[in-house]
């Protein structure tokens, strides 16, 4: 039986351009906000610039070393980004079909970018997953992805999960000691519900922005255990260490002029518990 929830939620920041991939990382928020080049840290209630990235940044990532790994979208770039200075890790424009977008990194750095596979206004058409490992060597390593966005790590590094966008569901890969991927398999069917931006809780179950009004929990097998609905629509989500709160990035624009206009973007959050 899926729990409802209907109550409003807190907003902690509003006015962004598009705000996506929410990261939560020594105590604090990180998010991408597109339109603005910008990454910010919410911490302690108060928002912050953290870091301006061009061609808009996306999917961010911690390494063990401490430094932040992000996506610059329309440059098709991995960055390093260590406190000080922004390097390129990994040149991707030779592998991503369409802009890149969201990406996970294992705890060996290996990371796992995901790319539209189109151009906007384009038909869509299947892309593939692109891999890069620590020392910036990047390569396909999944193919037929229709629009693979957020993504997770499960069982101790063993299992990816990538939401693919267009074919509303979310496939699982087993993962090998070189990072490649292998027995492909549909985690969720979310029976023709998109999703965005995931995040993973202590039970294994996947939360998802829909890009639709509302948040679900799903476990394996695509049972939805909670669902959560919103004033406008949903693009990723993340929780707390202590999952006390669930973090919602929503935005009613996409269009990116109507994104600039507006500024409709805002970080909600709801207690989960």
């Amino acid at each position: 039986m899926t729990k409802t929830t209907s109550v409003d939620t807190e907003i902690i920041a509003d006015g962004l351009t598009f705000p996506e991939a929410p990261r939560w990382h020594n105590n604090s928020l990180y998010f991408s906000d597109f339109h603005s080049n910008t990454v910010y840290r919410w911490q302690q209630g108060k928002l912050s610039e953290f870091l301006q990235v061009d061609g808009k940044p996306a999917g961010l990532s911690w390494l063990a070393d401490g430094k932040l790994l992000v996506i610059s979208m329309e440059h098709k770039q991995l960055l390093s980004f260590d406190g000080d200075k922004t390097t390129v890790v990994a040149d991707l424009s030779a592998l991503a079909a369409g802009i890149c977008n969201d990406m996970v990194t294992t705890q060996s750095g290996y990371s796992y970018i995901g790319n539209f596979g189109f151009q906007v206004g384009e038909e869509p058409v299947a892309t593939q997953l692109i891999g890069v490992n620590s020392d910036g060597e990047c390569c396909h390593v999944a193919d037929q992805m229709m629009f693979p966005n957020g993504s997770v790590i499960l069982n101790q590094g063993r299992t990816l999960i990538v939401a693919e966008t267009l074919a509303c569901c979310l496939t699982a890969f087993d993962i090998g000691p070189d990072g490649s991927l292998s027995n492909r398999r549909v985690w969720a069917d979310l029976n023709g519900v998109m999703p965005d931006g995931i995040c993973i809780d202590h039970q294994q179950g996947v939360w998802v922005a829909t890009v639709d009004a509302f948040v679900l929990r799903v476990v394996e097998g695509g049972e939805v255990t909670d669902r959560i609905n919103l004033s406008q629509a949903s693009f990723a989500c993340v929780l707390d260490d202590d999952e006390d709160y669930l973090y919602i990035c929503t935005s009613a624009d996409i269009d990116e002029a109507a994104c600039q206009q507006n500024r409709s973007g805002r970080i909600e959050r709801i207690r989960v518990g």
